[in-house]
């Protein structure tokens, strides 16, 4: 994998470990919040509908957060060269 990064443009790199950081975050996001509706104490332990929907939302907020603060760093460290 390190040879084959040798051979990539920066640009093309740093788009791959932008994607896979945001997939990790929508994972992350999406497991943590089916986990809280289906362990957390006092509400019903089922995943409904309503459950999944609001997983898949949460997900997706982690991948934009993730990816936008993944970019503004990545702006603000070329800011400083």
């Amino acid at each position: 994998m390190i040879e084959q990064n040798k051979d990539q443009d920066p640009d093309t790199t740093w788009k791959a470990r932008r994607r896979r950081a945001g997939v990790t975050a929508f994972l992350s996001g999406l497991v943590a919040t089916l986990a809280f509706f289906a362990f957390f104490p006092g509400l019903p332990h089922v995943i409904d509908w309503g459950a999944i929907l609001v997983s898949l939302a949460v997900g997706g907020l982690a991948r934009w957060c993730c990816q936008s603060w993944i970019t503004r760093a990545a702006k603000a460290k070329a800011e400083h060269m």
